[in-house]
């Protein structure tokens, strides 16, 4: 775990994080790592787990929230906004107060990927929460009471929040999404006490600015680079770290030159991981994964933060399960890459260079105007999505819910057009190599190669939690939850919750009793951007939305 300091961070959530019985931010720590130290249930006693309780949220479709456990009270949001926020008794599941944001009707058409919500973040007695309508809220911790709401970006030009905001000292930070419909990303700070803007730095240069040359024209206008996924700290450096979504639009025609010849046309800061001043929204440097992206690789993914003995010293670093298939592992403080290696099939690139930071592309499988590619691995939904990997110190793994899916890809003429899409491609999906869609990948990432792996029939499974007692639990989206041996990759037990399950599971632990959270309600709009793949994705279960809450019994 990475250790905080009061000075640097915010003491009270640092607090929470070094409470080895809660589950304080959406990643646990500030690192990401979705490791708990509680080692109640372990890989010799999950097969007694039993039901301890079950909350129904009372709305469908993509319920993708990781609770957060402060003391005995569970935070948990629904989806559709959220339509519910609820905190309830962390041991017994009796509400303790709701929270029902007003939701405008139209959000829906201005969510790209679902009207999915991932959770609140905690700090100085309040709970923090991003909207679909790009507002971000306070509420007292206590009683659901709102405290204030401030308005983040219209989402009327395809900008929702989706994911938990990131607290550090007296700064709430969040971004939000809409690289698909051409928004300029960007991130902002607001005042936790007040809610009073307090810095804003957008991720694409406007023309003119530092940065501006790498797009064509003035196409940065229209740049995407959103960052909607989650943030991670260190306290040490004072940094902030998070990564950006694809270029828009997706015909590279528009922003760059439509083929692999791209130059100084890289587009930046999209498809990017960003080291970030807290204090001002400074970019002190950058990391981009994937320059002049053709392929919608959005580098969102978390960034997972580890010390690790790399060629014998203790290494600070950042870990990012790319969606263009490369697992990268980066000095956290110098912002010098480590190692870059496929953690999936991938064939668009040949290797990932980390002296001259490109990956030695394969020409075929780079698409642009005049030049359509086949047979492109892995697909646009990444070797890895928004789902949440875990690092275990003890077994020194990484545990990644991967996708082996494929597609092929044709650009077409397209206008920037304001609240609807600005792609400009054709996607056919295809099914990966091998006879399957999914694999849950136990990474080791300084030998940088599998340990074991678990082959899935679907892809888009459940994020990752691991714990001290040699577990990992993650569910899938036929709805089966599972407790999994760390070490060696044997499923353990077994529970089908009824519907798909993409959300990170969580643990905790109340009077003395562990227990282990997963959020289900399976995806649904996803799977109209995955073809035939998409409709087995539907029809693997039914829409659902319910937190069951499980222990020793």
């Amino acid at each position: 775990m990475i250790a905080a300091s009061g000075v640097q961070a915010n003491d009270s959530v640092v607090k929470a994080v070094s409470d080895p019985n809660g589950w304080a931010i959406a990643g646990r720590d500030y690192g990401n790592t979705r490791f708990s130290p509680l080692n109640q249930i372990t890989s010799e006693n999950v097969g007694k787990l039993q039901l301890a309780y079950s909350l129904s949220l009372a709305s469908l479709r993509s319920n993708e929230s990781s609770p957060v456990v402060i003391g005995d009270t569970l935070y948990v949001t629904t989806s559709w906004g959220p339509k519910y926020v609820y905190a309830i008794s962390a041991a017994t599941g009796a509400k303790k107060w709701t929270y029902e944001p007003d939701m405008p009707d139209d959000v829906l058409q201005y969510a790209c990927c679902d009207v999915n919500n991932r959770g609140v973040a905690y700090a100085d007695d309040k709970i923090f929460i991003g909207r679909l309508d790009g507002k971000l809220t306070a509420l007292d911790a206590a009683s659901g009471k709102e405290l204030w709401t401030s308005t983040v970006v219209d989402y009327k030009q395809g900008s929702v929040i989706t994911s938990p905001p990131l607290v550090v000292r007296d700064k709430v930070i969040t971004g939000f999404g809409g690289g698909e419909y051409g928004v300029r990303g960007a991130l902002l700070a607001f005042d936790l006490k007040t809610g009073k803007l307090i810095w804003q730095t957008y991720t694409v240069p406007a023309p003119g600015e530092p940065g501006s040359e790498t797009w064509k024209g003035d196409s940065s206008r229209h740049g995407g680079g959103a960052a909607w996924l989650v943030g991670s700290y260190d306290a040490k450096t004072d940094t902030v770290y998070w990564g950006t979504s694809n270029p828009a639009p997706w015909n590279t025609g528009v922003r760059s030159t439509g083929d692999g010849n791209f130059g100084k046309l890289t587009n930046l800061y999209t498809a990017s991981t960003l080291a970030i001043d807290p204090n001002t929204g400074k970019i002190k440097w950058h990391i981009q994964g994937t320059p002049a992206d053709a392929w919608d690789y959005d580098g969102v993914n978390e960034l997972l933060l580890a010390d690790l003995k790399i060629g014998g010293a203790d290494t600070p670093v950042l870990m990012k399960a790319d969606r263009n298939g490369f697992f990268f592992v980066v000095n956290r403080e110098t912002g010098k890459m480590i190692s870059a290696e496929k953690y999936v099939y991938a064939n668009w690139a040949k290797k990932f260079d980390i002296n001259t930071m490109r990956a030695e592309e394969d020409p075929d499988k780079r698409p642009g105007p005049g030049h359509p590619a086949k047979d492109i691995c892995p697909n646009l939904v990444g070797g890895k999505n928004w789902q949440p990997m875990s690092f275990n110190p003890q077994t020194g793994l990484v545990y990644i819910p991967t996708n082996n899916v494929c597609m092929d890809w044709s650009v077409s003429d397209v206008t920037y057009k304001r609240g609807v899409f600005y792609l400009g491609a054709e996607f056919p999906t295809k099914e990966g190599p091998g006879g399957f869609l999914g694999e849950l990948v136990a990474w080791d990432p300084v030998a940088n190669k599998k340990v074991w792996g678990i082959r899935e029939d679907l892809p888009f499974n459940g994020g990752t939690l691991t714990t001290a007692g040699n577990l990992v639990f993650a569910g899938d989206l036929h709805g089966d939850f599972r407790a999994i041996d760390a070490k060696t990759g044997k499923v353990l037990w077994s529970k089908n919750l009824g519907s798909g399950i993409g959300a990170g599971p969580v643990t905790y632990s109340v009077g003395g009793k562990q227990y282990v959270a997963i959020v289900i309600g399976r995806t649904a709009a996803l799977p109209a951007f995955l073809g035939e793949i998409g409709k087995k994705m539907v029809a693997a279960a039914p829409e659902g939305g319910a937190l069951f809450v499980f222990a020793l019994q």
